[in-house]
């Protein structure tokens, strides 16, 4: 049975992805097949993201390169000891 992965586990491995490319940004496209999204389901999840402060869309030459911002650091810090506790009590987020 495939296992789909809640909002919250894509947002993570959005904020995950951003940061690992980081000062100089990860591009839509490296976006996309890092994350494993469609392009609609990625569009509204970054806008979701860039309204919430969490990344930071910068544009240049038309093409959109985005970079996580201090706020979406301390965000995936908190999911994943969140996470780590929920696993240690058997629970899946």
């Amino acid at each position: 049975m495939a296992s789909y992965r809640t909002s919250m586990q894509i947002v993570a491995d959005l904020l995950t992805v951003t940061e690992q490319s980081g000062q100089e940004g990860i591009k839509t496209t490296s976006l996309l097949t890092k994350a494993n999204l469609s392009h609609s389901r990625l569009s509204k999840f970054l806008e979701n993201l860039t309204g919430a402060g969490l990344i930071n869309r910068i544009e240049f030459d038309g093409k959109n390169t985005f970079v996580i911002t201090g706020k979406g650091r301390q965000y995936l810090d908190s999911y994943v000891k969140f996470a780590g506790i929920a696993e240690s009590f058997g629970l899946e987020l």
